[in-house]
């Protein structure tokens, strides 16, 4: 039974040009450090933060539904939740679905067992293995490009994963030989793990921008979530989260030409 945690977020003074919204936020809870649940079983994470953060600043009512990642488009799209904020990345297809809202840009890392004494340092060595990833990875079709070219002869064995943890425990127990995520979710992971799991790639593979997702069409929120950020670019406590977590923001032209505009 999915896990429904609503928090209000009350604003003493509000930003002038963002009036106060319900913002219902789609997160999937498994992505430290993300999002994910705290030792208080609350959600935590950079994107809870930042919902957070926009509605203390906005006086807006938030609250988080914990939904796996592959059935967040769907979600939001039904309206079981009027936002998505779980660090999902912008490709051309999924714009066809839902409409995005740009913040951050981050890249994706390879990961093995330390035990198993792999070394893979980019993509086109992974020909001929088993690589995890979580379900519905924006780097998944980059994965199958390689098998109609450079892995055409020894093709890249992907599976999928429910969640991201879920991958890491095949990597860990031999089912995968690796597993490709996002960088700053392995280095997380290598982190609790004690060095047992080990970040292989030495560079940011698949750079990708990463934005909020609202139903197609739901203009109201779309503008007041445009709106907030741009009035938040240089507040103190924005910056600051995003020095927190290492991440950088995103530009309009980074977006386009995500989305092949």
């Amino acid at each position: 039974m999915k896990k429904l945690l609503a928090g209000i977020i009350m604003l003493a003074a509000p930003l002038t040009a963002a009036h106060a919204e319900t913002l219902k936020i789609g997160v999937d809870l498994t992505y430290p450090p993300y999002n994910y649940f705290d030792d208080a079983n609350q959600p935590a994470g950079f994107d809870v933060e930042l919902m957070k953060l926009i509605g203390k600043k906005t006086g807006s009512d938030v609250s988080f539904h914990d939904t796996r990642f592959e059935n967040l488009i769907l979600g939001v799209s039904s309206d079981q939740f009027n936002v998505i904020a779980s660090t999902l990345y912008v490709t051309a297809a999924r714009a066809k679905q839902i409409d995005y809202i740009p913040y951050m840009k981050t890249g994706v890392s390879i990961a093995v067992s330390a035990a198993g004494g792999q070394n893979f340092t980019k993509p086109e060595e992974l020909c001929g293995k088993r690589v995890g990833s979580i379900k519905g990875a924006a780097w998944i079709p980059e994965l199958e490009k390689l098998n109609t070219t450079v892995c055409a002869a020894s093709p890249i064995d992907s599976r999928e994963f429910p969640t991201s943890p879920e991958a890491t425990q095949a990597v860990m127990s031999g089912g995968v030989d690796a597993q490709l995520e996002n960088s700053a979710v392995l280095a997380d992971a290598a982190k609790k793990l004690n060095g047992r799991l080990k970040v292989t790639s030495t560079e940011q593979l698949y750079p990708v921008i990463v934005g909020f997702g609202v139903k197609k069409g739901n203009t109201e929120v779309a503008s007041f979530l445009r709106d907030t950020l741009a009035k938040l670019d240089g507040d103190a406590d924005y910056e600051a989260l995003f020095a927190k977590y290492g991440v950088a923001k995103s530009t309009d032209a980074e977006f386009k030409a995500a989305v092949g505009h």
